[in-house]
């Protein structure tokens, strides 16, 4: 998308706000939930597995009040390789450049270690800061665990930090509203950081390869999932149609099986899964073709996580 250069730093009326805010949290809280139900488009990908999200998205939410750039980051989890210790550091790094940061607890289940850490990086800072109890629709309520988790770490850095508080559902959209009106007043006035109609600025073949990804997820269950990365190794594209071909990276043979599946169905069933997923997105045509390939430790390699967007 060419940029209309001429009409940035011109303020669209003289309340209109813009700014950055960081999704921060543990792996697996929801924050790509929430991302996708604001912008009312997918364009992060969602999985029941942990650790889905591996790099960072900004996702653009423009309308009267202003302008919103939500960063989705990984979730931060005991890294075992190098691409969780990438993934980690880049989680942390996020808040550095943002207005303010936005961290996603689940309200449903007990805090974390995770949890703890979040909270002993942001009070020391006193970096702007809002809070968000997700999964305020399941029956199970931990608040008044994070409260007192929060006000304990408070008391022992001896720090008061104080942020406003929401319970939320990104599943239904309960609370949602109240956290937009929160995160507007949040940010300063200012013009749009990016054209009003961009809705991510996440490079296409690393959506493309997350869509894959995502349905390799979803069909392999808890099976092997954080063994597979995918890149798009070539792509042709014209008004019409799209021409993919992507290589799905497993760390041994045995692991190439699972993926291909009995008779090569599994993969079959993947393939178009996201072909048609993608035909919907860029309503085009598309031609998909996917390979396995056995990479040892991929995970560790430098120029494969260079390929994946990590290095």
């Amino acid at each position: 998308m060419e940029l209309d250069l001429d009409n940035f730093n011109v303020l669209p009326h003289p309340d209109y706000r813009s700014g950055i805010a960081a999704l921060i949290g543990r792996a697996n809280v929801g924050k790509s939930t929430l991302l996708n139900h604001i912008l009312q488009e997918k364009v992060s990908i969602i999985s029941p597995v942990a650790q889905t999200t591996r790099n960072v998205i900004r996702g653009i939410w423009s309308e009267e009040r202003g302008q919103l750039v939500f960063l989705d980051t990984p979730g931060i989890h005991k890294a075992k390789y190098e691409l969780g210790k990438v993934m980690n550091r880049t989680a942390r790094s996020s808040m550095s450049g943002a207005d303010l940061s936005l961290l996603i607890l689940d309200a449903s289940t007990r805090p974390r270690e995770e949890d703890e850490g979040w909270m002993r990086r942001i009070i020391p800072t006193q970096t702007p800061c809002i809070i968000a109890l997700n999964k305020c629709d399941e029956e199970a309520s931990f608040e008044d665990d994070y409260r007192e988790m929060w006000e304990a770490v408070s008391a022992e850095k001896g720090i008061e930090h104080v942020c406003p508080w929401f319970s939320i559902s990104a599943l239904t959209g309960d609370g949602v509203p109240a956290l937009l009106d929160c995160l507007f007043t949040s940010v300063p006035i200012g013009p749009p950081l990016f054209p009003e109609e961009m809705l991510t600025d996440f490079p296409k073949k690393l959506n493309i390869a997350d869509i894959i990804r995502e349905k390799l997820f979803a069909n392999l269950k808890d099976e092997l999932p954080h063994a597979i990365a995918v890149v798009v190794d070539s792509m042709d594209e014209t008004d019409e149609r799209i021409s993919i071909e992507c290589e799905i990276y497993v760390n041994k043979p045995s692991q190439k099986g699972i993926v291909i599946g009995n008779k090569g169905r599994l993969l079959k069933k993947v393939e178009r899964q996201a072909r048609d997923e993608l035909a919907g997105i860029y309503e085009k045509t598309v031609v998909l073709r996917l390979w396995v390939k056995v990479e040892k430790d991929w995970a560790k390699n430098h120029w494969i996580l260079k390929k994946l967007g990590h290095a």
